[in-house]
């Protein structure tokens, strides 16, 4: 069974740093597309950032030039690090995997969410 467990998540004060770190476990035969959502309260999930298989990124304009995110293939993890945090910035944030387990199709998994407070 695929699970998506993020951690990294709490109080943090304005313009300090972050760093979430989000493991898959299962047996999984290929990854895709690996990112990073956030839904603030009363408001829709937006994307943060995408890291394609290759390495290749996408980042939302309101963090451009703040964020960084990586993945390791061999150890299935992707981690987004930001910088100068804003109160805006506080939501819950959301680990997501586009991936195809052993005996299964292609598909999306999400973790349970992690919730980040940027305290001003």
């Amino acid at each position: 069974q695929v699970q998506l467990v993020e951690s990294g998540g709490g109080l943090v004060q304005a313009g300090g740093p972050l760093r979430l770190p989000c493991v898959v476990s299962g047996t999984i035969w290929r990854f895709n597309a690996m990112g990073w959502f956030r839904q603030a309260r009363g408001k829709q999930r937006d994307l943060v950032a995408v890291i394609t298989s290759g390495g290749r990124t996408n980042l939302a304009d309101t963090v451009k030039g703040r964020l960084t995110i990586s993945r390791d293939n061999a150890k299935n993890t992707v981690e987004l690090k930001m910088n100068s945090l804003k109160p805006e910035d506080t939501a819950v944030y959301y680990c997501k995997a586009d991936l195809t387990p052993h005996g299964g199709s292609l598909r999306t998994y999400w973790g349970q969410g992690t919730q980040v407070t940027v305290s001003s």
